[in-house]
C-alpha cells in the first residue's frame, strides 16, 4: 500500500493531502486517549455488536469493498470456504462509521479484533473517511483491510466462482447467503447500491428459488 496519497474530496472537485496513518502500531490504539471511530462496510454496517454513539454514512477514499477473502470460520470451513468482504487496494467505499466513546474505545478494540481476526487475515489500520453528514468532515477511523499475502486473500474471482463458494459456504455464524444477503439490504438502506454484491444477490435468489420444494397436495383423492 503507498504510503500517504492525495485523494479527492468527496463533492469538491480539488486534491486534498490525505496524511498517512497506516503506520499507527496495535497498541497506540488502545493507548490513545478520545472517542474512537469505526468503519463499516460488511457485517459491521448491520451488526456492529459494540456500543456507539453516532452512526454517521460514510465514504473511504484508495479501498473499494470486495469479496476477496475466503471464510474458513464465520462463513466456511478450510474444506468448503465460504466469502466475505474484505477492503481492497484502489476505488472508494461507501459505508458506516461508528462513533464509540472514549470509555469504550478498549473494549470496542478489543471486541472487534476477536471477531475480525480470528485467523489474522486483515490488517488493523486507521484511514482517513469522509463523513456524509451536514459537517461533511474527514476523520480517522479504524478500518480492517484484507491481507494480500495471507492464504485466504481470494484476489479477485469471477461471479461465478463467487456464487459457487457463497452457495457452499456455512459456518460459525452461519449460511454464507445470508451474509451476503443482509450487507445487501444494509447497503440498500443508506440508498445506495453496490452492483457486484447486488449481481451476486440476485443470482443467489434465483438458485434459492429453483430449490424451493413443491407445496405437497393435502387434498384426499
Amino acid at each position: 500500500m503507498a504510503k500517504g496519497g492525495e485523494f479527492a474530496s468527496p463533492g469538491h472537485a480539488g486534491l486534498v493531502a490525505v496524511p498517512d496513518m497506516s503506520d499507527i502500531t496495535l497498541p497506540s490504539l488502545t493507548t490513545t486517549n478520545g472517542d474512537l471511530w469505526v468503519f463499516g462496510y460488511g457485517s459491521l454496517m448491520w451488526r456492529p455488536g459494540f456500543d456507539f454513539e453516532e452512526r454517521v454514512p460514510a465514504r473511504l477514499v484508495g479501498e473499494h469493498r470486495a469479496l476477496c477473502v475466503y471464510s474458513f470460520v464465520h462463513r466456511g470451513t478450510p474444506e468448503k470456504p465460504g466469502l466475505v468482504l474484505g477492503l481492497d487496494r484502489g476505488g472508494a467505499c461507501r459505508g458506516i462509521a461508528f462513533r464509540v466513546a472514549e470509555k469504550n474505545r478498549v473494549a470496542t478494540i478489543a471486541y472487534l479484533r476477536e471477531r475480525e481476526q480470528v485467523t489474522s487475515v486483515y490488517r488493523e489500520v486507521m484511514r482517513s473517511v469522509w463523513l456524509e453528514d451536514d459537517a461533511r468532515k474527514r476523520v480517522a477511523a479504524l478500518a480492517y483491510v484484507v491481507d494480500r499475502g495471507h492464504v485466504q486473500y481470494a484476489g479477485r474471482l469471477s461471479i461465478a466462482e463467487q456464487h459457487r463458494h457463497v452457495l457452499q459456504g456455512h459456518g460459525q455464524s452461519g449460511a454464507n447467503r445470508d451474509y451476503v444477503t443482509a450487507t445487501v439490504k444494509a447497503i440498500e438502506a443508506e440508498g445506495f447500491r453496490d452492483a457486484p454484491l447486488h449481481q451476486l444477490a440476485a443470482m443467489l435468489h434465483d438458485a434459492h428459488s429453483l430449490h424451493i420444494p413443491p407445496v405437497k397436495d393435502t387434498e384426499n383423492h
